[in-house]
């Protein structure tokens, strides 16, 4: 081979390995010295991630409030007070235990939000506790299954 061949294999090595590692570096943010040429992200504010609002209180009961004829103050005290009575209990089976109670009360009496609350405070599920109100299993989750689309669609009515 020339010399003048390997003098340009050798300047072309060297070149590309001096390309590859500026390259490596300032994908590593480490190009240019001490923090030259970086740029600092900071965490964009979401709306979720901010303190509520003097009137946002109430936002998780205000579309299922509408639903059940009510105010979301009254449904959020509710919920409270059947809170300190089950702490387990979460928000989303004190709305199912009242929207189920409103949509199945008329055809069942027995159905209501405080026997729905009182079988859930004993261990059982709200389907379990429908079954013992009188409905079947199939029953019992077609209800379940209405009345957390009704409780969906009263929040999105609200957005």
């Amino acid at each position: 081979m020339k010399l003048i061949s390997q003098v340009i294999i050798a300047v072309a090595v060297a070149a590309g390995l001096t390309l590859g590692a500026a390259a490596s570096g300032t994908a590593q943010g480490k190009a240019g010295g001490a923090g030259a040429g970086r740029v600092r992200h900071t965490p964009m504010g979401h709306p979720s991630n901010a303190a509520p609002k003097a009137g946002d209180r109430h936002e998780p009961f205000r579309g299922v409030a509408k639903k059940l004829g009510t105010t979301p103050e009254a449904l959020e005290s509710a919920y409270q007070t059947a809170k300190q009575a089950n702490p387990k209990l979460t928000h989303g089976q004190f709305i199912a235990a009242n929207v189920l109670a409103q949509n199945l009360g008329s055809k069942n009496p027995a159905i209501t939000t405080q026997a729905i609350l009182s079988g859930l405070q004993s261990g059982k599920s709200i389907g379990q506790t429908l079954q013992g109100l009188g409905l079947s299993a199939k029953d019992a989750e077609d209800a379940e299954r209405l009345a957390r689309r009704d409780a969906a669609a009263a929040q999105r009515a609200t957005m």
